[in-house]
């Protein structure tokens, strides 16, 4: 029986697209560097702010990711996320999740700060026990540690605990962390590509999730 799940955020338990190309956008343009398409913003996202400013800049403007990556995560902490929806059937399942005891958790590579706002605006009835995010000290996904220390901070076991998340980086972080993962089709990332990362479990919605949580517990 699962105790407690950890989930990814952006494209996991939000969809946060919209906002992340829109203010993505807003700084290249400070900047004058040209917008990024969409398409090529999903592809981009899933390892940390400073990863994804590097790719939407290119190799030309290789010298100036700190700077741009600076403005980007002051930016995003403040966005007001007027375009972030969740996904059909999250709230039931959320909620029957934590009616039935289980811990609930983020483990996100979004910055620490951005990852408390979204939390406080659209899950704070779920009572969720642990948000991490990008920060200073803790390694990004899908270097196991971050989750690791969830894990022990909650006082529960690696076998407890499942991760959930819709992108390469979380296949690989429950992988590397030794710990039952889920990926999630409804995110950013394809079957296929979440396979080639070492996917093994697969979910097409919130309540496909719900049903193999709970089936775990028979």
């Amino acid at each position: 029986m699962y105790r407690a799940i950890f989930f990814d955020l952006d494209g996991t338990l939000l969809d946060t697209s919209r906002d992340i190309n829109g203010t993505l956008n807003d700084v290249m343009r400070r900047f004058g560097l040209p917008e990024v398409s969409m398409a090529d913003t999903l592809k981009f996202i899933g390892n940390g702010a400073r990863e994804l400013i590097r790719l939407a800049i290119g190799p030309q403007n290789a010298a100036r990711v700190d700077e741009i990556n600076g403005v980007y995560v002051r930016e995003f902490s403040a966005c007001n996320n007027e375009h972030a929806t969740l996904y059909e059937g999250e709230d039931r399942a959320l909620r029957a999740f934590a009616d039935s005891g289980i811990k609930l958790g983020i483990i996100s590579n979004k910055p620490q700060a951005a990852a408390e706002r979204v939390v406080k605006l659209f899950f704070s009835n779920y009572g969720f026990a642990y948000v991490q995010g990008q920060r200073d000290g803790i390694p990004l996904k899908p270097d196991p540690k971050g989750l690791l220390s969830a894990i022990e901070s909650l006082g529960l076991k690696k076998e407890e605990c499942l991760f959930v998340g819709d992108g390469e980086t979380d296949a690989r972080t429950a992988i590397n962390a030794g710990v039952d993962g889920i990926s999630v089709l409804w995110g950013y990332r394809t079957l296929q590509q979440l396979s080639a990362a070492g996917a093994t479990r697969f979910a097409h919605s919130f309540d496909e999730l719900q049903n193999m949580v709970f089936a775990q517990e028979k």
